[in-house]
């Protein structure tokens, strides 16, 4: 397992001044990508309009970005990481690479603020970086802005160059149309992810979850076939009811007009109908 590591430092109560200087120094150094810039071609999106109302959501497994390849060690030093992108900023400015990176620091302390706004500082130096756009969708996707977040996942897929791993949005696609509910398209990306990235674990178990599943489709279809035999048996039943209330005036008539009347009215040249209706009105 991997760990992420900070530092704390604690004030001395007899060096209290001295410490209050050197923590206001520390504030004012402050990892941060900056001003903000005043625009971006995604700032329509209600996840990046709406930044500023965003809570801390802390994503430590962020933190495997910054771990070094080949590495026997199992945590990140926070600290340490925080000194190196200082570094890169100063040393590159104007660099979206960096910012992206400054942006995935503050994903792993979970200010959604400061890393959305390194994200767009990113996409302002360069609006279609695959990597960027991914690294904002799966902040709004955690925030579940759902519709921002597939926009710029996919987005991120096409911008994304043939030679370069796809697995990474595809299994953000996954993980975004599961939180939909269709799963048999999430399925598809998880297991395309897969062929990508053979043995990513976090994509077979959501496989394996869905495996007991029912498909929405399935589950509507079956309510709609419920629900039409019942409002048949419905319509059966009150169409039974109305054929046995049928006129009982009528039906006390024709019990007593027999054949002997009829043929005597026809003999006398009556119309049968006739003596039936005056039989009704007494």
């Amino acid at each position: 397992e991997w760990r992420v590591l900070e530092k704390k430092e604690h004030c001395d109560q007899h060096r209290s001044k001295e410490c209050l200087k050197v923590e206001t120094q520390k504030k004012k150094k402050e990892l941060s990508c900056g001003k903000p810039v005043n625009h971006t071609q995604y700032d329509h999106l209600r996840g990046i309009a709406n930044r500023n109302e965003h809570g801390h959501i802390p994503e430590p497994e962020v933190a495997l970005i910054f771990k070094k390849k080949g590495s026997k060690n199992s945590h990140v030093d926070i600290n340490e990481l925080e000194e190196k992108l200082k570094k890169m900023k100063k040393d590159d400015p104007n660099s979206a690479h960096v910012y992206n990176q400054i942006g995935n620091f503050w994903r792993i302390k979970g200010n959604t603020q400061n890393s959305i706004e390194c994200f767009r500082k990113a996409l302002s130096i360069s609006p279609n970086n695959p990597e960027v756009l991914l690294n904002m969708a799966r902040v709004l996707f955690n925030l579940q802005y759902l519709d921002d977040a597939i926009f710029l996942t996919r987005r991120s897929l096409v911008m994304q160059t043939s030679t370069q791993n796809t697995w990474l949005q595809h299994f953000t696609l996954g993980e975004i149309l599961k939180a939909y509910g269709h799963y048999q398209e999430a399925a598809l990306h998880f297991t395309h992810a897969l062929d990508l990235n053979p043995g990513f674990q976090p994509a077979k178990a959501h496989l394996r979850e869905m495996e007991g599943t029912p498909s929405p489709t399935v589950t509507q279809y079956t309510l709609f076939i419920i629900l039409f035999l019942v409002l048949g048996v419905i319509f059966g039943v009150i169409t039974s009811i109305e054929a046995s209330f049928d006129d009982p005036g009528e039906v006390k008539t024709q019990r007593h007009f027999n054949r002997a009347m009829a043929m005597r009215s026809i003999k006398l040249g009556i119309n049968p109908k006739l003596i039936r209706m005056r039989k009704m009105n007494y």
